[in-house]
Formats: structure tokens, sequence, C-alpha cells
């Protein structure tokens, strides 16, 4: 079968279970990555980093809402809340700040990317520079 590698981690991903209620699962990069490149459109990615950050280099097609603004700014995610919500920051800190803001808007389908940007570029995985 040809998507059998793709399939396979997109049942991992949903086999991955938080480890206390209220937890995000985490979704691992190749995961991600695999996901980004057929296109899917049940996922949304957010990088919640500064902007100067995020210009910096993020993952392609991420939106940049920084983790202080996530309470006022989640009419921007309307369009996510069916969707699977990927969050990361540079090293997870941020991205758990605002995973509960997320949380605490009714989101429920989140994740949180494994090794967040660090990883992802550790892994010289592609990412994007500018706004």
């Amino acid at each position: 079968m040809r998507h059998a590698p793709a399939l396979a981690a997109l049942l991992a991903t949903f086999a991955a279970a938080p480890a206390l209620a209220g937890d995000a699962a985490t979704m691992a990069p190749e995961t991600l990555a695999e996901r980004l490149a057929w296109g899917d459109q049940s996922l949304v990615v957010l990088d919640v980093r500064s902007a100067e950050e995020y210009a910096e280099g993020h993952v392609a097609g991420a939106r940049n809402i920084p983790h202080t603004q996530i309470a006022e700014r989640v009419v921007e995610l309307a369009d996510a809340r069916d969707r699977d919500l990927v969050v990361y920051c540079r090293s997870g800190r941020r991205s758990e700040i605002a995973l509960q803001a997320l949380r605490d808007a009714g989101f429920t389908r989140l994740f949180h990317l494994e090794g967040d940007i660090l990883r992802w570029t550790e892994e010289e995985r592609p990412v994007v520079r500018g706004p």
C-alpha cells in the first residue's frame, strides 16, 4: 500500500494518550512533517513564540500567535476548533502556557510538538524565514 508508512505514523499519533486528563498529546516531528507533506487539511500548526522568533524560522504553514496573546486572539483560531492543533515554541515552556489557554477556551484536539522548534531544527527539518 502506497500510504502505509504515513498511515502508520498517523495511527501512532492518535494512539498517543495524554499523561493526565487535560494534558495535550504529543506529536513527533516526523509525524507532523508527513502530515504537512500530504497537505492534511485536518491539521493546524501554531507557533507561540514572538513575531521576531517566528520570522527567524518557523514550520511551513504555521500561524503565529505569541503565547501571551492566545486568550485575546483565540477568535483567530475559530477554524481550528474541530481540527488537530499542533502547538510549539522554542523549548516547551510557552507551549504549555498556550495549551492551557486553548484548553480553557474549549479546544480539545491539542498536540504539543515533541521537542518544539529546537528538535525540529536539530533534525534538519525545513523552516520558513520571514513573516
